[in-house]
Parts: structure tokens; C-alpha cells; sequence
């Protein structure tokens, strides 16, 4: 039997998925939720002033867990490419049984925080083509989730969970703050990144 040369047979091997060159510029990302529409549901009635300081924690899938119990949770992706240009995690309904979600914990305490607090988690997506998701969150019992429900999205987009009141210790409550972006229907999409930060600062007149 003739043996096949290492050379000869690396040639024609071919990588599974090859590096993605594609660099993304999430600070283009349309956030889904406008200053007015969190104006309208945190309130008073005033001006926003943003401030980037107030974020908390961001984990990505080169960064999956936080302080604490904060972490990550990437259900059904079709890919997680940590070497890519813009490191993602792919996901697409179509090819999975499960329905593709991400989901982020987040213990305030963890981070010094040590009062009753409102906070924003968003998730940083990319969407090809219309597709249907569930954006759904949880909280101690003394909690709020604000604007959960069925998204409809397409394209570059920062979808924002809003999470208000929520306790800063949670070692004895039965849920652990969390959230999470479930695609019902639709294709292919790409997930970056998930931000837990401050609301803006909201100014009443």
C-alpha cells in the first residue's frame, strides 16, 4: 500500500470555517430603543443626558464570564468564531431544533453596587433578514421587567432590556436577575456582545 505523503495530505485538507476578515463597527449599531422611549418608561419627564461611564460589565464570547454570577449563556449557535476579525457567535433557526438564544446573569452586588438599582442590558446583534424574537428578563420578587415581549428586527441592532428596581444581594431570592434574546423565527443573525450599564441620566425641567 502506497503512503500518502504529510505534504500531500495537507493540501487537501480544508478548514472548516476559515477566518472571518469582517470587521464590524458596533458603535453604528441602531439602539431599538430611543432616549424618548426610555425616557418614557423610566420617566420623570425631562431631559437624557448619556454617559458612557455608566457601563457595568460587557461580556462577549472572548469575555463569557463577569464578576460574581454574572456570566453567559449561548444556546444553539451555529458557530462561536473567538478568532474572527469582530469575534461573534452565530446563530440561524432554520438549522436548529432549539430555539437560538443568548442570555446574560448579572449580580449587582458583585460590583459594589449595594442599593436597589435600574439597569439596561443590551444585547449588540446583527440581524440578515426580518426574523421574530422573545426578549424576556427576570428579577428578585421586588424587581421590575419593563419592556420585554416579541421583537420583529433586521439589521444592526442594540435591543435593550429594561430592568428596574432590582436588589443589589440576591443570595436568598428564588431567581437570579437575568436576561435573555430568544429567536422564534427567521435566519441567519449574529450576536457580539452584551452591555449591563446605568439608564442616562434622566433630568426632570
Amino acid at each position: 500500500m502506497k503512503n500518502t505523503s504529510s505534504k500531500g495530505a495537507s493540501n487537501k485538507v480544508r478548514e472548516p470555517e476559515p477566518f472571518d476578515k469582517r470587521s464590524i463597527d458596533l458603535t453604528n449599531f441602531k439602539p431599538e430603543l430611543t432616549a424618548q422611549d426610555l425616557k418614557t418608561l423610566l420617566g420623570p419627564v425631562g431631559g437624557i443626558v448619556p454617559f458612557p461611564f455608566l457601563s457595568i460589565e460587557t461580556l462577549s464570547v472572548t469575555k463569557t464570564l463577569g464578576r460574581g454570577r454574572t456570566n453567559l449563556s449561548i444556546i444553539a449557535p451555529t458557530i462561536v468564531q473567538v478568532d474572527a476579525a469582530t469575534p461573534r457567535a452565530m446563530f440561524n433557526k432554520q438549522t436548529q431544533s432549539r430555539n437560538p438564544t443568548i442570555q446574560m446573569h448579572f449580580e449587582p452586588s458583585a460590583y459594589g453596587i449595594m442599593s436597589v438599582g435600574t439597569y439596561i442590558m443590551e444585547f449588540m446583534i446583527e440581524v440578515f433578514g426580518q426574523s421574530t424574537f422573545n426578549l424576556v428578563g427576570a428579577t428578585a420578587s421586588s424587581g421590575t421587567v419593563l419592556n420585554g415581549g416579541t421583537k420583529v428586527l433586521n439589521g444592526q441592532t442594540r435591543v435593550a432590556l429594561v430592568l428596574k428596581n432590582v436588589p443589589a444581594s440576591e443570595q436568598n431570592a428564588s431567581v437570579q436577575t437575568y436576561g435573555y434574546l430568544e429567536q422564534t423565527a427567521g435566519g441567519a443573525w449574529d450576536w457580539f456582545s452584551t452591555q449591563v450599564r446605568f439608564p442616562d441620566l434622566v433630568i426632570s425641567p
